[in-house]
């Protein structure tokens, strides 16, 4: 019986180590497969089981992110992103995802498109996305199990299906019924340089996707002061080097006049050109646009995510020395960068006004008025920050004057 027994543990250490070795072996196989090791994968995001959307917000990036800085020049300004932090929804979701179709469906490949060799990226953003969302965010979304799989918006109450095999702009108009987010989407081509290969680009503000498709970072970034000059290198060498599992953020922003996300009415305004008689500069609006980056695994395509956050100037009152800040960069920021941002049209209404709020914030205790406004993150305490966000599904008091 002794030796039946040895010879038994022989067997089943033999048939373990035969199945562990084939194992290993298609392990090793699906890794040289792959063009990513597993070791430069995403971990699944965290669930949200208790997410609120009627009083969601956003992060309060003036805070998180380096969104305005003294001094203030051209700069990258990114740092690292947590797979939790990719996507973003808050309480205008509906607003923004019906103001998104309205806008796709007013102007077409002026704001969604994709060059040949961009679609198979398409395709990957929409899977990696229909991933992520259930994930993060289980009680807005599920997954749908058939045929070609799909995945269900509670909020919309959308079920898309069949969305195996989807490419290209299919696969885009996917991801506009999902998220609030824009996606500009590029890849390096064979001549070392990165181009503006296709994508969803619904909330510019002031410029165009039509404008930057197929065209190569240096030549779509013309027009921004500095970059090609101090930036370009840099950036190019970032964005082709950063792996599928170093996703980074970073944030911009700007003064616009109202809630057209797609194309503020201040675009249109040639050189000196002022507001419109009766505008106040409370409903002026301090636009963040949330910039993501990451790198898809299969295809290598890079997309830069972008989000528009929207703050009225009057809801600053309650964000000590930021009012005094603003103040200070429009008075002694770089002319360059300063006239980028078409200040002209909106400088003189609104430089008295941050005055004003920088009084009752004196008045209030918030501040002394002596603080170095580059300190105005360490009058926060406890990461309690101010809220982030002003609404956008109501017009403002300006807007509806001006529409009289």
């Amino acid at each position: 019986m002794a030796g039946l027994h040895t010879l038994g543990v022989f067997l089943l250490s033999f048939v373990a180590a035969v199945t562990w070795y084939f194992y290993a072996r298609g392990q090793k196989a699906r890794k040289e497969t792959n063009p990513v090791a597993a070791e430069q994968k995403l971990p699944d995001p965290d669930p949200l089981w208790d997410f609120d959307l009627a009083t969601a917000t956003t992060r309060n990036h003036l805070y998180v992110n380096k969104t305005v800085r003294w001094p203030y020049f051209q700069t990258m300004a990114h740092q690292p992103m947590h797979v939790n932090n990719w996507i973003e929804i808050d309480k205008d979701y509906k607003w923004y995802i019906e103001e998104k179709a309205r806008v796709i469906k007013e102007k077409g490949k002026v704001v969604i498109d994709s060059c040949p060799d961009n679609d198979e990226a398409c395709g990957e953003l929409m899977e990696t996305l229909v991933d992520y969302l259930p994930k993060r965010y289980p009680t807005l979304f599920e997954r749908i199990d058939c045929p070609g799989g799909g995945i269900w918006n509670k909020v919309t109450g959308e079920k898309l299906i069949g969305l195996e095999g989807k490419l290209g702009v299919d696969a885009l108009m996917v991801c506009s019924r999902l998220v609030q987010d824009d996606f500009l989407m590029g890849l390096e081509r064979e001549d070392g340089s990165v181009y503006f290969t296709g994508g969803l680009v619904a909330f510019p503000g002031f410029y165009l996707l039509s404008k930057k498709i197929n065209k190569s970072l240096r030549i779509a970034h013309a027009p921004v002061p500095y970059f090609n000059e101090k930036l370009l290198m840099s950036v190019e060498r970032t964005l082709k080097r950063f792996k599928p599992n170093e996703p980074f953020e970073r944030t911009s922003w700007e003064i616009v006049d109202d809630r057209n996300l797609h194309w503020h009415n201040m675009a249109d305004l040639d050189a000196g050109q002022k507001l419109p008689e009766g505008f106040h500069p409370k409903d002026l609006f301090f636009r963040v646009d949330h910039q993501t980056f990451r790198k898809l695994p299969r295809t290598k395509g890079i997309i830069f995510g972008v989000h528009p956050i929207m703050k009225r100037l009057e809801d600053f009152e309650d964000s000590p020395l930021v009012p005094m800040l603003l103040a200070k960069v429009h008075a002694e920021g770089d002319p360059k960068l300063m006239n980028y941002k078409v200040v002209s049209a909106y400088q003189d209404i609104m430089m008295p006004y941050l005055q004003e709020l920088t009084a009752r914030q004196i008045d209030r205790g918030l501040i002394t008025g002596k603080e170095e406004v580059a300190a105005f993150r360490e009058l926060i305490k406890d990461g309690k920050y101010p809220s982030t966000q002003t609404s956008l599904t109501q017009p403002t008091e300006s807007e509806k004057y001006l529409k009289k």
